[in-house]
């Protein structure tokens, strides 16, 4: 069976600059509580507000972030 840990993770460049109040995107990933952090650390940065949540699209666990304000 695959690990979780055996596996790195690509850096993701986050959408928020071009994101309208409202507009979301989803990020695959097997580690979403790190991805969760990265998203919150990264909205602070651009002074925004995001809603994050674990979620499974297309049989794919990951996370989908919506800008909030």
């Amino acid at each position: 069976m695959l690990n979780p840990n055996q596996i790195i993770e690509p850096e993701w460049l986050l959408p928020f600059e071009g994101m309208a109040i409202g507009e979301s995107f989803f990020i695959p990933t097997l580690r979403p509580a790190e991805l969760i952090y990265s998203i919150d650390c990264g909205a602070k940065r651009a002074k925004i507000r995001v809603k994050s949540y674990v979620t499974v699209q297309d049989k794919y666990i990951g996370v989908r972030c919506w800008r909030t304000a």
